[in-house]
């Protein structure tokens, strides 16, 4: 292995696409994945918006999609990601799969970190006659934040390993790298830095959000 003869601007350009894959992918993951955590713990059985019907047909779609594995679901969903992003390849292509399989992981991470709350915290804003919206802004969610930051890095890292599989349908990054020169062209160390680089990025991510987590712990 030649270190030195590899090409480091596209291996930096591919990190760099790597971290908008993730970053973005992560931005629209919190957004669509923290309402319908919070609505699956809603309505769920003895809580306030309790009902059935519609927390097993929640649940049963981010079941589905949970299950479906990441590289099936790069290739099942390609029509309906040329039309939200307009293409199916590199970064632009590699959000709409990425958002849709984290979501649902983030969504049930969300649900287990509110149920895990002291149920004295629902009832002392029931009792004060506070409604769902108030509950869940001013109590539930306050009360929530350092298991919701620790469930969003935990989804972060797996978003990174996500990024890297979108390399086999041309979604770019460093999964791109390795696939094109470290497996088709036999180029080890391209592979070795890829893996080496993502490797150094899952660390940093978890090392930052222990210290978020310790952070608020303290608060």
């Amino acid at each position: 292995m030649n270190f030195s003869n590899l090409d480091w601007a596209l291996i930096g350009e591919a990190t760099i696409d790597t971290l908008l894959m993730t970053g973005i992918s992560l931005g629209f993951t919190a957004i669509i994945g923290l309402p319908l955590g919070v609505l699956l713990f809603l309505t769920s059985r003895k809580q306030m918006l309790d009902n059935a019907w519609i927390y097993q047909t929640l649940s049963l779609i981010v079941n589905i999609l949970r299950s479906v594995p990441f590289l099936i679901l790069l290739i099942v969903i390609i029509p309906l990601t040329r039309i939200l992003a307009g293409t199916s390849l590199g970064v632009q292509g590699a959000i709409p799969p990425l958002v849709l399989s984290a979501a649902p992981f983030f969504a049930r991470l969300v649900e287990n970190v509110l149920r895990e709350l002291d149920p004295g915290v629902n009832e002392a804003c029931r009792a004060m006659g506070a409604n769902s919206r108030q509950t869940v802004l001013l109590a539930l969610l306050p009360e929530a934040t350092t298991g919701i930051v620790a469930a969003l890095i935990v989804t972060a890292i797996a978003l990174v390993g996500y990024s890297a599989m979108s390399g086999v349908i041309g979604g770019g990054g460093l999964g791109d790298l390795a696939l094109r020169f470290g497996y088709q062209r036999y180029q080890t160390d391209v592979m070795v830095v890829t893996v080496t680089i993502l490797v150094v990025l899952v660390q940093l991510l978890q090392v930052f959000g222990d210290a978020m987590v310790a952070r608020l712990s303290r608060k």
